[in-house]
Order: structure tokens, then sequence, then C-alpha cells
């Protein structure tokens, strides 16, 4: 059984830059991609599994009104 070397496709693959990743909180890192420039939101130095330091952003009080509803509920069995 013959096995034709096959070569690839011309111009059809995306070119791939430098590209650097630029977090919300002002970290930087440098990777390759098709795109020459990242924005993301959260990464490795400000997410809370990697910092530990976890921060609660309540908006119109939903932790209050979660632990009303679900969270605060005894129930007493005899």
């Amino acid at each position: 059984m013959d096995v034709e070397a096959k070569e690839m496709k011309k111009d059809i693959h995306p070119k791939v830059y430098d590209a650097v990743i630029k977090c919300a909180c002002g970290a930087t890192f440098e990777t390759k991609s098709v795109q020459k420039e990242i924005h993301v939101e959260i990464c490795s130095n400000c997410h809370p599994f990697f910092t530990g330091k976890q921060k609660f952003v309540d908006s119109a009080g939903r932790i209050e009104r979660f632990k009303k509803k679900y969270g605060e509920k005894i129930e007493k069995t005899e």
C-alpha cells in the first residue's frame, strides 16, 4: 500500500501573531493567536480561585433575597 505524501493547501490557514492578552485588572500576558490583542475581564491574577480572596458583588440585594428564600430555612424533625 503506497501512501502519497500530501502537501498542505496553500493560503487557507490564518496568520498567527505574537498576541498580547490584557486583563481589566491591568495584567498582561504574551501568547500566540490569530488576533494581535485580546481583552479579558478576569485572569489568573485577579480571579478569586487563584487569589484566595472572594468578592461578592451584590446587586440589588440578591444574596439577601437568596438567603431569605433558601438559606435560612431550618426544619425541625421530631
